[in-house]
């Protein structure tokens, strides 16, 4: 099992998910399809990509944080 980062949001009537260590999105009607398609592309791309391609398109450091800016 390997632990990855799973960011999803709102996008028109549906969600899309992301994964900034490998650089996987996938999409959904709720937030629960969008996680779990994400999940399945995942698991099929760690599946099939040699673990060249895996080493070579994985971030070991992501980092996520909220910044402010001014507006106006």
């Amino acid at each position: 099992m390997r632990r990855l980062t799973a960011i999803i949001e709102r996008e028109d009537d549906g969600y899309f998910s992301f994964c900034p260590e490998v650089d996987v999105a996938s999409q959904g009607d709720s937030i629960e399809e969008a996680r779990a398609n994400l999940i399945e592309a995942l698991t099929l791309f760690l599946e099939t990509a040699s673990p060249a391609e895996i080493e070579s398109r994985m971030h070991h450091e992501v980092l996520i944080t909220q910044v402010e800016v001014p507006v106006g």
